[in-house]
């Protein structure tokens, strides 16, 4: 029930009773906290699903546990979802549009969460995005670089940088959606590192649509890999790789991704935008 749903007031002061003696206050009330518990007791189990398939692919890979963090997507889920997820433990989560993050961070202050800007992003959004993101995955441009950059010295805060790679685009180019190709990753790379108030934190990608990885996430992860560890040559420091969603993570924690972005396998099917 939100707050300028239209009621009617008893006529007298006292709240009326119901049939099973309860006031009509009370019963009222317990809807809402009913539906409450029920989300919750939905994310847990969603979270509990995830966390066993991530065990398992770590098992499969012979790593710890405790190598890779799970980061919830939670775009198009409400706030009130949000610190749900908080409660039950969760401390990193992510968003790809600036509008709908902004609002959440603001309406979660306080809960511990860090969160994550994991969509493409407009130079003219980076104060924005500056002003609540913990880590930014998707930096795919020197321009987008010198934005967050200035952003981040205003707020007086550092944000942590990955090099979005697109395994699908062409030598020097930039992919459909996001990210340079991988031979422009150096370069990228050494602007973020040499940038005030950003750090280089390493590499992310999407599996490819099209090309010769598409349909093919194990050997995309595995490329990935490759070129994490090539820039850790140069960037000691530089070790996330963030890969894998709901439907491929076991192939990015298998291929050693540190870091899984994981929505609709927790939150379930994704509210439609209005």
């Amino acid at each position: 029930m939100t707050d300028d749903m239209p009621y009617e007031r008893a006529e007298s002061d006292m709240p009326a009773e119901s049939a099973d003696g309860r006031t009509a206050a009370f019963a009222g009330s317990a809807e809402p906290a009913s539906a409450e518990a029920a989300r919750k007791a939905e994310l847990a189990a969603g979270l509990a699903r995830v966390e066993e398939r991530i065990e398992g692919a770590c098992r499969m890979a012979g790593r710890r546990r405790d190598e890779v963090t799970l980061i919830v997507v939670t775009k198009t889920h409400p706030a009130s979802d949000v610190r749900l997820l908080a409660e039950l433990g969760v401390r990193n989560v992510a968003e790809n549009r600036d509008q709908e993050a902004a609002q959440k961070a603001a309406a979660c202050a306080g809960a511990g969460l860090d969160w994550h800007f994991v969509g493409q992003l407009q130079t003219n959004k980076a104060r924005s995005v500056a002003g609540y993101a913990q880590h930014v995955h998707s930096v795919d441009r020197t321009r987008l670089v010198t934005a967050l950059s200035a952003a981040a010295v205003r707020a007086e805060r550092e944000i942590g940088c990955l090099v979005q790679v697109a395994l699908d685009a062409p030598s020097g180019s930039v992919g459909e959606r996001g990210g340079v190709a991988p031979d422009g990753v150096a370069d990228l790379a050494e602007a973020v590192a040499a940038a005030q108030g950003l750090r280089l934190d390493g590499v992310m990608t999407v599996a490819p649509l099209a090309g010769p990885l598409a349909g093919r996430p194990r050997a995309a992860f595995d490329r990935l890999w490759e070129v994490s560890t090539a820039l850790r040559v140069a960037h000691p420091a530089a070790t996330m790789v963030s890969a894998g969603m709901s439907s491929d993570l076991e192939e990015a924690v298998l291929a050693g991704a540190t870091h899984v972005r994981v929505g609709s396998a927790v939150l379930g099917d994704r509210p439609r935008l209005r």
